[in-house]
């Protein structure tokens, strides 16, 4: 085995940049290629800049088996069949729009989901299918992975992304959830996706209740799925950015019991676990590839990997936040605790909650250059991209999503 990466913090003076490096920092260009981008410090891409017009996302090599020290970087309806919506960005929000995902694709994934969710597992009651066609994941997750080599590989994704809100929304929010209790059903349903070893005894009684909820079918089937098609590191990944995800879960949940309104930096460490992470970490394997795990787990990918997630998670603190202000009681959400905790209007803190996006968004383009100077091997790189791309596909579905939000009249 090679030894692990000691370091991926580049020496001074930097050198320079190696193809590989000069291709990730400019990105390739063609249709549905604007997103997989990395912006420098001296040069940031900003959101009024036109897509690019032709060809294919190109093909990376295999990556190397160790990386050396580089020298240096709800408003109108929306068709059930997930064709987007008008939609427009928030204003100031530092962003990248991309061209709509392609068409035959959503449809296709559009149609093997709602069978997935509707029929296999029985995710979705009748009640709610009109709720989950409005969700439009297909065009959602096409978005967020153009670089799919097949249908099956965006699906991997897509089922996961409907289980996740299987869970929030049975458990959580919208559809019976409650913070009373939540850390029992969060344990269990987890063991769908990190199994129980028991004994013999025992061990029918846990099998049966994995098909007891619509959660718990949900979390089974899309992880049984997708560990097809992943290698046991990207799986074990996954399992991990999910516990942290249900960690989120449950601070929230403690505040909400008790009636806590968390500090901002408070509420933006629950964001940092009860957020986006366990989609764009799994991008390498909707890519078909693997990012070796000693790489992934060094602290500059780590650091630019949540900041990422946290940046895709203010985006929807943002977009949803009028849609969370009709739910009964206090819905915590950045502006919203902005607003509480540092005395100002709600529109004072919804434009601070922008800048706070905006920050988070120039500090993962940041760090991701300089991690790509500094580790500029292919699967890095195209890892990199990957993660850049999904921060774009979620902007992009969010902007879109007019069945789902509209925006606070502030401008």
């Amino acid at each position: 085995m090679p030894d692990p990466v000691d370091s991926l913090l580049p020496p001074s003076p930097p050198a320079p940049p190696s193809p590989d490096l000069a291709r990730i920092l400019g990105g390739p260009s063609g249709l549905g290629t604007a997103g997989l981008h990395l912006a420098s410090r001296r040069e940031p891409r900003m959101p009024e800049a036109p897509a690019p017009e032709a060809a294919e996302i190109p093909e990376v090599p295999e990556a190397p088996e160790e990386c050396e020290r580089a020298t240096h970087e709800p408003a109108a309806e929306e068709p059930a069949s997930g064709a987007p919506a008008a939609g427009e960005p928030v204003p100031g929000l530092y962003h990248h729009p991309i061209p709509d995902p392609d068409p035959v694709r959503v449809a296709e994934v559009s149609r093997r989901i709602r069978e997935w969710a509707v029929d296999e597992v029985r995710a979705v009651p009748a009640e709610w299918e009109d709720q989950f066609d409005g969700f439009s994941v297909g065009r959602y997750m096409v978005a967020c992975h153009p670089d799919a080599p097949t249908v099956d590989h965006v699906m991997i994704a897509t089922r996961l992304m409907v289980a996740e809100n299987a869970v929030d929304d049975c458990y959580c929010e919208d559809h019976g959830g409650s913070p009373v209790g939540l850390g029992s059903r969060l344990l269990l349903a987890h063991t769908a996706l990190d199994p129980l070893h028991t004994t013999g005894e025992y061990e029918p009684a846990w099998l049966e209740s994995l098909g007891s909820d619509a959660p718990r079918r949900a979390y089974r089937s899309a992880m049984e799925y997708f560990v097809r098609q992943s290698t046991p590191s990207q799986a074990d990944r996954y399992r991990h950015d999910m516990a942290r995800l249900h960690l989120g879960y449950l601070a929230e949940a403690a505040w909400a019991e008790t009636g806590h309104m968390p500090e901002v930096w408070e509420y933006l460490a629950m964001r940092q676990f009860n957020n986006f992470r366990p989609c764009p970490t799994i991008t390498d394997t909707v890519g078909g590839y693997e990012l070796p795990a000693d790489l992934h787990a060094q602290p500059a990918m780590q650091r630019v990997i949540a900041l990422a997630s946290n940046a895709t998670t203010i985006v929807n603190d943002l977009y949803s936040y009028t849609k969370e202000l009709k739910s009964p009681g206090t819905h915590l959400n950045l502006p919203v605790v902005i607003a509480e905790r540092e005395g100002v209007s709600e529109r004072d803190a919804y434009l601070k909650a922008v800048e706070v996006h905006n920050n988070l968004m120039h500090a993962f383009e940041a760090e991701a250059a300089d991690l790509a100077a500094a580790c500029p091997v292919p699967s890095v790189l195209r890892f990199l991209r990957g993660v850049a791309v999904w921060v774009d596909g979620n902007h992009y579905w969010h902007q879109t999503n007019t069945y789902r939000y509209s925006l606070p009249d502030f401008w």
